[in-house]
């Protein structure tokens, strides 16, 4: 018997152990979000401070903004809403360790090795789409929405930004969620093509028509400015590309394991 059958088979249990099993780890899971959650609660303030910061760099220096609310609850699920994002991020190893440690004893030796890569790599990618959106989209946005403003020597009627808290909040999340899960891209399309339901003469055959899903997702993901837009489409079809080259080089060690592996056979 092989060592990948008997990995398996070492593995299997009856279908209540395994309810058990995944009980107990969702409960681990939810223990350490609410943990997070308390912790970045208390820190809700400092946080929101930080996310707030593309804002400020916007108006520029010597230019303080403010930011509304216009319900007197509006603060406070602002401050819900921060902590409960913040306690995501911060319970991701959690809970990414506790659905591979659930997962894992079901796959082969040769599937956990394949697998383990795209679970390192998701938070790598998320995080690089969300310092993009933080750092060098969010900014220049601002800047040309509050460009918008005017005195009443041109219109007759003070034009003046007031953003609310919960609306900056929601704009802020969405751009950062979206350039995240955006940059996951490669992820997807390499899970897809290990599957078999992709191939890369397929990516390659269909590169025009996602050259135009980057700018449809970059259109529904950013605020309707160029900037935004084109900072998203750009890295997309980058990403794209890596993609391609990502499978390619896939393509090659899985071919030079199979022949490997035959010449072992042979030699036997």
């Amino acid at each position: 018997m092989s060592d990948d059958t008997t990995d398996i088979d070492a593995s299997k249990a009856p279908l209540l152990d395994h309810l058990i099993e995944l009980r107990s780890r969702l409960l681990k899971c939810v223990v350490a979000f609410v943990l997070c959650f308390g912790l970045a609660f208390t820190q809700s303030e400092r946080i929101f401070g930080f996310l707030v910061q593309p804002l400020v760099h916007a108006y520029g220096t010597g230019v303080v903004g403010k930011l509304i609310y216009t319900k007197l609850y509006e603060a406070f699920f602002v401050n819900v809403k921060v902590a409960a994002f913040a306690a995501v991020c911060l319970a991701f190893p959690i809970i990414a360790n506790q659905l591979w440690a659930f997962v894992a004893p079901g796959l082969y030796r040769r599937e956990k090795r394949a697998f383990l890569p795209f679970l390192i790599a998701t938070p790598v990618l998320f995080t690089m789409g969300a310092a993009l959106a933080y750092y060098a989209v969010m900014p220049v946005a601002f800047r040309f929405f509050l460009g918008f403003q005017s005195s009443a020597a041109v219109t007759g009627l003070t034009q003046e930004a007031l953003p609310a808290m919960g609306e900056y909040l929601s704009l802020v999340m969405n751009m950062i969620l979206g350039f995240g899960v955006a940059f996951l891209l490669p992820v997807l399309l390499m899970l897809l093509e290990r599957a078999g339901i992709l191939t890369r003469k397929q990516l390659i055959a269909g590169r025009r028509y996602a050259i135009v899903g980057a700018f449809a997702v970059a259109a529904v993901l950013t605020p309707p400015d160029v900037w935004s837009q084109f900072a998203l489409a750009i890295p997309l079809m980058l990403l794209y590309e890596v993609s391609i080259i990502g499978i390619w080089l896939t393509e090659r060690s899985r071919a030079r394991e199979a022949a490997q592996a035959g010449t072992t056979v042979s030699a036997e």
